[in-house]
């Protein structure tokens, strides 16, 4: 059975879509980048949240009631829109995406310390969330997911990239914003949350340090500058 594959890691900003063919996925350069502690955790569920309520709504993306929480929270950011309605099945596949933590160590050592890992099945969109971020703030939660939703084929770009990387600060951002303690939490996806915010403020809020992070990253060196979608270069 062909499966196409490919990986995100957030905790650097080399992270590069690949793809591989019959269970041999493709490796990925990687650089980290410095990152520091938070003082402070935060509770991951707020108590009013109630996980039952939506496990009706998000039956056919995920069953993780922090993700449920995370895409609750989507909605409250007119620019996450996009991505929200395409984990709902508004996307290439015309179905929903399927969403859950994993070991990605079980499907091969190396992977173990990524992120998250994309995967395409026949014709279904599966989102893995490293399972060391599970009890990462729904906010942080959904500023991934954000990026994540634009990845729906197998054509990687580096304006594909940028647009994603500079999506996924805005949207934290505001999450950010209307939860200001969440920034306090003791979250490796929190600190990579907060490493974009800086670039997207730096860049007066605009995507032009996340573009200069993309195009030289080694990481990203073998990825065309275009792809389906992505031909402009001012998207």
């Amino acid at each position: 059975m062909k499966k196409i594959i490919f990986i995100i890691s957030f905790i650097c900003l080399t992270s590069i879509g690949s793809f591989a063919f019959d269970n041999t996925p493709a490796g990925i350069d990687e650089s980290k980048m410095k990152s520091t502690q938070m003082a402070e955790g935060v509770s991951v569920y707020k108590p009013e949240f109630d996980t039952d309520a939506y496990a009706k709504k998000y039956k056919k993306v995920t069953k993780d009631g922090v993700v449920m929480q995370a895409m609750e929270l989507m909605q409250t950011v007119n620019i996450a829109k996009y991505s929200y309605d395409a984990l709902m099945g508004n996307n290439l596949t015309e179905k929903p995406f399927k969403i859950e933590f994993k070991n990605i160590a079980e499907i091969r050592e190396e992977y173990g310390a990524f992120d998250a890992l994309g995967w395409k099945k026949k014709d279904r969109l599966y989102i893995y969330i490293n399972e060391k971020h599970r009890n990462a703030p729904p906010e942080a939660l959904a500023a991934l997911l954000a990026h994540e939703a634009i990845h729906q084929d197998e054509f990687a770009s580096l304006n594909e990239e940028t647009y994603a990387w500079a999506l996924e600060a805005a949207v934290w951002m505001k999450l950010s914003e209307q939860n200001p303690s969440v920034e306090k939490s003791v979250s490796s996806l929190v600190e990579r949350e907060i490493m974009l915010e800086k670039l997207f403020v730096k860049g007066d809020y605009s995507k032009k340090y996340i573009k200069r992070a993309v195009y030289t990253n080694p990481g990203y060196k073998n990825l065309p500058t275009r792809s389906p979608g992505f031909e402009d270069e001012d998207l």
